[in-house]
């Protein structure tokens, strides 16, 4: 039990601690618990083999005690240091007279006892005489006087149990203790109405938050990706800009050569036409010349017949 209750320290101060559960650690006395654990409110033993409850440290702010599957079969007069138990738990132990129950009349405020199966149990008009043993006890074996169960979510001893009844003295202990390390930012609170930043500004900025934060995880997934796969990428960027500047090239060399070839054309055509024109322009010049060749001719003749004729 001592080196378990050292581990569920954790690095604590027996003071610190307020809740400890050392259930099937396996010893048959108390041993590692102290007076030290001052604050401690819920303790549990159960299944830890227990014959004794002798060495019980004084836990004055102990409110709920487990003691179950154990062989307990008196002894509580050594829980007599937690004065502000509400709940014991003895069920499935070695009890087996009302004497044995005795000491449970210094408990003011306990209000919930467990004794199923115990021998105890077995004696006759059992309820009444343990519910006259102590006047503040509500529940006994989970039901009340009238055979009600108890209810779950009823706040009966659970008042106890938060503090509710402690002194005055006691709570401002404890609020000290909750509020010590707490600092509250009042420059907020302080500033008027005017001055507070209205909902949908809030709003607007927790939105544009998570979307960046958005965007931060995009883009890192973004770039391991990049890097993981950064030679392909590489290597198939440069074969696509190539491809590219081959498709442009051969666009371009289609474009160029239906236009030379239509210009080709266009010269073509304006040959034939100038030389369409040039031909009929000789054969109007041969047709002239012909025509003047007569002219001559019989203009020669007539001087010649006049010559002679002289």
């Amino acid at each position: 039990m001592e080196k378990r209750v050292l581990l569920e320290l954790r690095g604590k101060t027996p003071s610190q601690i307020k809740d400890l559960n050392l259930d099937n650690c396996r010893s048959t006395t108390i041993v590692g618990l102290t007076d030290e654990y001052i604050n401690l409110e819920t303790l549990s033993l159960n299944n830890v083999g227990l014959t004794t409850l002798k060495g019980f440290p004084t836990l004055p702010k102990l409110r709920k005690l487990e003691l179950s599957d154990n062989r307990i079969s008196n002894g509580l007069n050594f829980l007599t240091g937690c004065k502000k138990l509400t709940l014991l738990n003895l069920s499935n132990n070695k009890i087996k007279d009302l004497e044995a129950l005795t000491p449970l009349k210094e408990f003011e405020y306990l209000k919930n006892l467990d004794l199923f199966n115990n021998e105890v149990t077995t004696i006759e008009d059992y309820r009444n005489k343990v519910f006259a043993l102590n006047p503040s006890l509500k529940y006994l074996d989970g039901f009340d006087k009238e055979d009600r169960e108890a209810d779950e979510t009823s706040d009966d001893g659970e008042e106890e149990m938060n503090g509710n009844n402690d002194s005055d003295e006691d709570k401002l202990h404890n609020m000290a203790l909750d509020m010590e390390g707490l600092k509250i930012d009042t420059r907020v609170s302080e500033r008027s109405p005017e001055e507070r930043p209205s909902l949908p500004v809030l709003l607007y900025t927790v939105y544009g938050l998570i979307f960046y934060m958005g965007y931060l995880l995009k883009s890192s997934d973004l770039e391991e990706e990049e890097e993981e796969g950064s030679g392909n990428e590489d290597v198939s960027l440069s074969a696509v800009y190539n491809d590219n500047l081959e498709e442009e090239s051969s666009d371009s060399s289609l474009y160029v050569d239906s236009d030379v070839e239509e210009e080709e054309d266009e010269d073509e055509e304006g040959d034939d036409d100038e030389g369409a024109n040039a031909s009929k322009t000789n054969s109007r010049a041969n047709d002239a010349d012909t025509d003047a060749q007569p002219e001559e001719s019989t203009r020669g003749k007539k001087r010649k017949h006049e010559d002679d004729e002289n």
